[in-house]
């Protein structure tokens, strides 16, 4: 007998509803912890890799190493060899929005046929360069715009967006511990 995968937009409801009930009935599984390390290479040029994830009450790790570059533009002094980091700021912001609204459209019976988002960030680098101790370091405000084609009212697809883990992560304060040790 041949099963019929249920499948709205690319996600498979059948392995949602199942990942959402073993959840329901185990809420320490939702627990994940994310990572990256990090090496400097020279000037503003360096290297992330993520590789493992804490998740499901046990080490998980991809299938290989993710090794994602950063750097500065020319005019900011750096190699212009990859985004900065304010930039990969950006693109985290849009690619979880845009799971985000996938997902939960696709739970609720939402199909979308096209979903695509420009976004732009506000930063007076007066701060991060030191020459302002009363201008913010990092972006004052980020600007998303979606252009869409879906069932969906606006409101309801902004509904979807605030699922997403990384904009409520930007959208307000988090603790960051920093620590240094020798190497």
């Amino acid at each position: 007998m041949e099963t019929t995968v249920k499948i709205v937009n690319g996600v498979n409801l059948d392995a949602l509803t199942e990942t959402l009930n073993v959840v329901k009935q185990k809420p320490s599984l939702a627990k994940f912890k994310f990572r990256a390390s990090n090496r400097w290479g020279s000037g503003g040029f360096n290297q992330s890799t993520i590789m493992g994830t804490y998740g499901l009450e046990r080490e998980l790790t991809h299938v290989q190493p993710f090794v994602l570059d950063a750097d500065e533009p020319h005019v900011l002094i750096g190699t212009d060899r990859a985004p900065g980091p304010v930039e990969h700021l950006l693109h985290a912001l849009a690619s979880c929005l845009t799971t985000a609204i996938a997902y939960h459209a696709a739970a609720r019976g939402i199909e979308i046929e096209a979903l695509e988002s420009s976004l732009e960030g506000d930063i007076d680098l007066r701060g991060f360069l030191g020459l302002s101790p009363t201008v913010q370091k990092g972006y004052t405000a980020i600007r998303v715009v979606f252009r869409v084609k879906a069932d969906a009212s606006a409101e309801k697809l902004m509904a979807l967006a605030a699922f997403s883990p990384v904009y409520d992560t930007v959208s307000r304060s988090v603790p960051v511990d920093i620590r240094f040790e020798k190497m």
